[in-house]
């Protein structure tokens, strides 16, 4: 049985093997600080500890939030079948792969073991567990329904991965081939053009626009080069820490992803659709609208959602209705305003916020199939078009020659 490490002192995972007061053999493991702690714990539970070995930890991978949603769904299925909540701890960190979601785990079930309210010892890593995640949890143990609320959660954070994923796919794609298509005429620049440049010097006669120009260009390149991939790279590097870390830069950016051709509608959408999925798991679960609006904000993932959230939750909480606060706000589309007024006069409106979800769910899936296939013809056009125009722009003076010949 693990014991609670004292705050500031590391702790170790412990196999050991004992006898009991029969006689009979058993075995086990428990966290604890060092060998003493584990031999005085288990002769508290009268157990003549005989082998204690340190288990090897290895070096864990960074928690994502797809192991979150893992951890969560493991827990609400185990419950639903009435396994114990510290038993369930130990069932889902024994058997999770990741070291470090292993070590969370039993820093959660340690806490619980002390007497610490699950969602307590879930604020504490706020870092893996936001403000909506707890606050559903504390809403189901107030209520007795935490296997009910945990199945809701996971269900919502495996919608909410699944769009990001499906974003990100779209994103992927014409990023790489910009990458791709960057190196490829870096090196035709640097390697390629000089050998052609010394042979097109020997001609004596003069040359075409277009390759004079891709001439220029490959000259920049050999002497710059150092320079050009430092401001690529350099550049990129600043503008990502400034996007995560200046607030005027992410609301800026946020504005202008949402205004960006094709892919704005596709980011704009799936923001509504996870507005949308938050606040109904919030009201499904009974969270009080003005409190559940806190976490909505966050969870849509741009400031200008955030920040009307903000405006919503302070014109409801003045008494005004959640559908003329959203009109109000001026960001959500008219079918989403119009079922959220059918949702507060039939009393279901998580219900139809759910329904809503489910759209935009299904648009997301939709734009993003339609722009795979559509960017493929676009991106074949731009690389033919760019490599080439350079191996045409670099055989005119030759086909200049023969004619001349």
């Amino acid at each position: 049985m693990a014991t609670a490490a004292s705050r500031g002192i590391k702790d170790f995972v412990f196999e050991w093997e004992g006898k009991d007061r029969a006689g009979k053999i058993v075995r086990g493991e428990i966290r604890a600080a060092g060998e003493n702690q584990v031999k005085a714990t288990l002769r508290r539970q009268g157990v003549l500890a005989t082998k204690i070995k340190k288990r090897r930890m290895r070096a864990g991978k960074k928690i994502k939030p797809k192991d979150i949603a893992l951890f969560t769904r493991q827990m609400a299925t185990m419950m639903k079948a009435g396994v114990p909540l510290l038993q369930a701890f130990d069932i889902v960190g024994r058997g999770n792969t990741n070291p470090s979601v292993t070590k969370l785990l039993n820093d959660i079930r340690s806490d619980v073991e002390t007497g610490t309210s699950l969602n307590a010892a879930f604020r504490k890593f706020p870092m893996y567990f936001d403000s909506l995640y707890c606050n559903l949890v504390e809403a189901g143990e107030a209520a007795g329904i935490l296997e009910t609320l945990l199945d809701r959660l996971a269900t919502y954070m495996e919608k909410t991965e699944a769009i990001k994923s499906k974003i990100r796919s779209a994103l992927m794609y014409p990023c790489a081939v910009i990458v791709v298509a960057f190196v490829v005429v870096t090196i035709i620049m640097i390697f390629v053009i000089p050998a052609f440049k010394e042979v097109f010097t020997s001609f004596g006669a003069d040359l075409p626009a277009p390759t004079l120009f891709v001439m220029a260009v490959s000259e920049f390149f050999v002497a710059y080069w150092w320079l050009i991939f430092g401001v690529i790279f350099g550049g990129g590097y600043f503008f990502m820490q400034a996007w995560k870390r200046s607030e005027k830069m992410q609301r800026f950016m946020d504005r202008l992803l949402l205004k960006m051709p094709i892919f704005g509608a596709l980011i704009d959408k799936s923001c509504v659709a996870r507005w949308t999925r938050t606040l109904s798991t919030m009201f499904a679960a009974g969270v009080p609208l003005v409190e559940a609006l806190d976490s909505v904000g966050g969870a849509s993932g741009n400031s200008v959602y955030s920040e009307a959230t903000d405006k919503i939750q302070q014109e409801v909480s003045t008494g005004t209705s959640l559908t003329n606060a959203m009109t109000n706000a001026n960001v959500f589309p008219s079918m989403v305003i119009q079922m959220c007024a059918i949702g507060e006069e039939s009393g279901s409106i998580d219900h139809m916020l759910g329904k809503a979800a489910d759209f935009y769910e299904s648009e997301v899936d939709e734009m993003v199939a339609g722009l795979s296939s559509l960017m493929e013809p676009i991106i074949i056009v731009f690389l033919g078009g760019l490599i080439g125009g350079i191996v045409v722009s670099m055989y005119l003076p030759i086909f200049k020659l023969g004619q001349v010949v």
